[in-house]
């Protein structure tokens, strides 16, 4: 098993009964409901946010190489969006001119640099102290 998880396992049963006429009014149950560590919880939800925002970084970069018009809704919205999360990184490289083609490697840095963030901060979550031997 792994290290990161710790599973415990909920068993329930219940006897099938018959009757005379051989009708089952029962049946027997197992459920089997896994908890995870709380540690690898915050990971996946750390990981869910994180591919959140770098879909939506995606998206923007798709949009602009294939210069969108800005004035569709749909368009503005992931602009507007994903801008937020873009934005640290918008002096890095020229601004883009919407609605002509153009690759945002702004956005490409920033799918990199959050992308090496959730990383490090899943791994922190999941750090686990020795169990046993001699501590150095």
């Amino acid at each position: 098993m792994d290290e990161d998880t710790e599973q415990a396992t909920e068993l329930r049963e219940r006897d099938a009964v018959t009757d005379s006429s051989g009708m089952v009014s029962g049946r027997t149950v197992t459920d089997g409901a896994a908890v995870a560590d709380g540690r690898v919880v915050m990971s996946r939800i750390l990981w869910y946010l994180a591919g959140f925002i770098i879909a939506l970084l995606a998206i923007r970069v798709i949009l602009l190489m294939l210069g969108a018009n800005r004035d569709n809704s749909f368009v503005d919205f992931i602009y507007g969006l994903s801008g937020v999360f873009a934005s640290p990184f918008a002096s890095i490289f020229p601004a883009p001119t919407y609605g002509q083609s153009f690759f945002d490697t702004a956005s490409v840095v920033a799918i990199v640099v959050y992308t090496l963030l959730a990383w490090g901060v899943g791994k922190l979550f999941t750090i686990s102290r020795p169990t046993g031997g001699a501590e150095a």
